[in-house]
């Protein structure tokens, strides 16, 4: 079975001005992502639009409450949107993603 990919997409929303006082616990959620495996790359939408998380070995519902237990998230920085992949052909430097 291969395994589920996902890219959330964390786009600024109006209350963008708020993220400075949430940044820490999100930089936490983060962390926290990479440390459990389930984030593979995190990184910015150019120029400054918000970012963007590449995301497997988990569930749709487990990514989407994971998602939802981001700072950004729950205080309305930013407005998720989980996009599922189905692997079909990759890079054999990715082939892990098989």
């Amino acid at each position: 079975m291969r395994d589920r990919m996902f890219v959330v997409l964390l786009r600024f929303s109006d209350n963008k001005p708020a993220a400075g006082q949430h940044m820490a616990g999100h930089q936490e959620w983060i962390e926290r992502g990479l440390d459990d495996g389930v984030f593979l790359l995190v990184g910015s939408i150019q120029p400054g639009l918000g970012g963007a998380v590449l995301a497997h070995r988990t569930s749709r519902e487990e990514l989407q409450k994971r998602v939802d237990e981001d700072p950004f998230v729950a205080q309305d920085v930013v407005t998720a949107e989980v996009i599922e992949i189905a692997p079909g052909m990759a890079d054999e430097r990715l082939s892990f993603l098989l």
